[in-house]
């Protein structure tokens, strides 16, 4: 059985720094992104940044782009998303998901796994 599971969440100040992990056990993962989803309150999930688990090709929202990273190691079985620069517009419940690699990788319907998420918070 797949288990993704977030830590990282908090509270912090506009301009900080946050960093986001998601331990993935239950089945090898080459062959699929891994992806990080945001929920504000009464908003869609978005696409956040999403990694290829074998090749590490990256990928990003405009909006996080050249301020959050993700990254993954392999030996831990761990996808990290480190967020800079945050801004009171970041704030929502960031979620882990993995799925198979595919032209969705940018879309919720392109993952099948899915952690329980974690509350990003971000005071002006």
């Amino acid at each position: 059985q797949v288990g993704l599971v977030e830590s990282g969440g908090g509270l912090v100040q506009a301009g900080g720094s946050l960093r986001l992990s998601c331990a993935a056990s239950g089945r090898t993962f080459s062959g699929y992104a891994m992806g990080w989803f945001r929920q504000a309150p009464g908003k869609e999930r978005e696409f956040v940044a999403a990694i290829t688990w074998s090749g590490g090709n990256t990928y990003y929202a405009d909006s996080v782009k050249g301020r959050f990273t993700i990254s993954r190691d392999s030996a831990k079985n761990t996808v990290y998303l480190q967020m800079n620069s945050l801004k009171p517009e970041d704030t929502a419940v960031y979620y882990c998901a993995a799925g198979r690699l595919g032209v969705f990788i940018r879309l919720p319907r392109g993952y099948e796994y899915w952690g329980q998420g974690t509350q990003v918070t971000v005071s002006s």
